[in-house]
């Protein structure tokens, strides 16, 4: 077995998962904002679109850094022959791992990320402090278990079917896809991921409401999401 290119998976990943969250991060802001039980406008609209974004940041590399380096990894240490039916089990497992691995880091981010969204006049730092003074560790993994269940499924659709679009556009041209070719196959599995299962907003309301309040209420402290006061 030709042992994985752990670095590769490392910088690719993290420099893929930095381009997307940035390039993408106003269209999720308001995304947020619509989920909010605040409401769209109390959440803050169309103002402040960038809200959260050091959060984002800071969590987006190590992220999907984690993510490939686990699923890499996975792949390489199941060692199932290319021509094995059990290819596909291989992938959701090495998915589903590296979900787990990569949701450590990328639940805390999220939850700041989004309160900050909610609340463009708290700075992240700001949040963040808050988040561990009222509520400890543990409210920086608040939905965590939640967010896995829900990850794993979409994982056990998006990569196999990522994997055997690649395997079958190199049969076809009898040589490995290259980069952009495995992105259309990245973006067509991506997409029939989301039309088949859908998401749900439970894991936006999980993350932006504090300790001891419900997602269909959590409004009614105004100031907790922003301030914690």
């Amino acid at each position: 077995m030709d042992s994985p290119g752990f670095t590769a998976s490392l910088v690719a990943g993290g420099v893929a998962g930095v381009s997307v969250d940035l390039i993408l991060f106003p269209l999720d802001t308001i995304k947020t904002r619509l989920q909010s039980p605040q409401g769209f406008n109390k959440a803050g609209g169309f103002r402040g679109i960038y809200a959260g974004v050091p959060s984002a940041a800071i969590g987006s590399f190590p992220n999907a850094a984690a993510f490939f380096i686990t699923y890499e990894y996975v792949k390489w240490f199941l060692n199932t022959d290319s021509s094995s039916y059990l290819m596909p089990v291989k992938h959701m497992l090495a998915a589903s791992a590296g979900e787990v691995v990569a949701c450590l880091i990328r639940v805390p981010s999220e939850v700041v990320k989004q309160r900050a969204q909610v609340s463009a006049s708290s700075g992240t730092f700001q949040i963040f402090t808050n988040i561990l003074y009222r509520e400890g560790i543990q409210g920086l993994y608040r939905g965590y278990k939640s967010t896995v269940l829900r990850e794993i499924p979409f994982s056990f659709v998006q990569f196999p079917l990522w994997e055997s679009l690649k395997a079958l556009w190199s049969w076809r041209q009898d040589h490995v896809v290259d980069s952009w070719q495995s992105a259309v196959c990245g973006a067509f599995a991506g997409a029939k991921d989301y039309i088949v299962l859908g998401k749900t907003k439970r894991g936006t309301k999980m993350w932006i409401c504090g300790y001891g309040h419900h997602a269909s209420g959590c409004g009614k402290d105004k100031n907790y999401v922003g301030k914690g006061e």
